[in-house]
């Protein structure tokens, strides 16, 4: 018995399959927290700038004369949590909570809350600890 699929349609499956593969795995490792050490990191500054965009918004703090990137979660999240483009501004003081860098030597950091002005944002909520 004959499969009803063509040979020329059978040799596109690796490929296409190998294509969706290389852009999924990327994606999957830079939304994760594999790069992230274990256990709560704390960070405290004024921050320097802010971004709210794909594929996951951001804030530059300045920690005692060192630039530190936190990354928060995608926008749609990071919005949803409060924090939007009016929530904070640079000069603003920042606290964030979550997880440095494996790699010591690179000053950034994956942030499950920030607090700014008084006001606490839990952009992941399921990994910020308890209030």
């Amino acid at each position: 018995m004959r499969s009803g699929m063509t040979r020329s349609a059978r040799s596109g499956v690796p490929l296409l399959a190998l294509g969706v593969l290389l852009l999924v795995v990327p994606a999957l490792a830079h939304h994760g927290w594999s790069w992230t050490e274990d256990g709560q990191f704390r960070l405290e500054g004024i921050i320097t700038d802010i971004y709210i965009g794909n594929p996951h918004a951001t804030l530059d703090v300045d920690v005692e004369g060192e630039s530190w990137r936190v990354e928060l979660a995608p926008p749609s999240r990071t919005i949803a949590a409060g924090f939007d483009e009016g929530a904070a501004a640079p000069g603003d003081e920042v606290v964030a909570i979550g997880n440095r860098s494996r790699d010591e030597s690179e000053r950034r950091m994956k942030a499950a809350r920030i607090i700014v002005g008084g006001n606490t944002y839990n952009v992941y909520p399921g990994r910020a600890p308890p209030s």
